[in-house]
């Protein structure tokens, strides 16, 4: 049974399209114009909370961009993109994991809210606070790229999907330009490789941020 992703146009659903095209695992996807809980209503009754992305495997559902990369080394075994428990940056590649959403894209979010889907609200000072928090959370990885090719055991692994997408969408909302130059080159590097660019074409006739 192939493995079906309901996605938009550069939202975190491409995580989880970035790492199938790494590991060359089959997928179907469904493309959906953002935020699809009010400009695709039916997808409520694939995901009631309308939110992507929403992968489907056989019975395994998932909703979380973090956690799906994570499922696929583990699953269909791919390690040659993750790392073991036995391995002694194992810690850091799991904090690296789950650092990406939830201390990167949550503020991203919330500042892509307030600038660009209700900014008749008046909330553009609220947005712009979000975005400097976002940048201030990005100390621990200025100082950890200073050195470093990789995040973890100095090669590529689903840590620097997960990351690099979280820096992808800064840049695509116009946050890249106050990135370290140590960041940004590393993103650069990151979005050079074949698998995130076809990603990120994926549901480009769904562009609705417009940028």
């Amino acid at each position: 049974m192939t493995i079906k992703v309901w996605h938009c146009y550069k939202a975190r659903s491409m995580r989880a399209l970035w790492a199938l095209e790494e590991m060359g695992i089959e997928y179907e996807v469904v493309s959906m114009p953002f935020p699809p809980r009010f400009l695709q209503k039916d997808f409520l009754e694939v995901n009631d909370l309308g939110t992507i992305p929403y992968m489907i495997d056989g019975e395994t559902h998932m909703t979380e961009s973090s956690g799906i990369p994570l499922y696929l080394v583990e699953r269909y075994g791919k390690q040659e993109f993750g790392l073991k428990p036995d391995h002694p940056e194992y810690g850091d590649y799991l904090n690296w994991l789950f650092h990406s959403d939830a201390t990167l894209t949550f503020p991203q979010t919330i500042f892509l809210r307030y600038s660009r889907f209700e900014s008749d609200r008046g909330l553009g000072e609220a947005g712009e606070d979000y975005r400097k928090w976002y940048l201030k959370r990005l100390t621990r990885l200025n100082r950890h790229l200073l050195d470093r090719e990789f995040l973890v055991d100095k090669r590529f692994t689903i840590a620097d999907i997960d990351i690099a997408y979280a820096l992808y969408l800064g840049e695509y909302l116009g946050i890249g330009s106050d990135y370290e130059p140590q960041v940004d080159d590393y993103l650069q590097r990151m979005k050079a490789r074949p698998g995130f660019q076809r990603a990120a074409m994926v549901g480009e006739e769904h562009n609705t941020v417009g940028v």
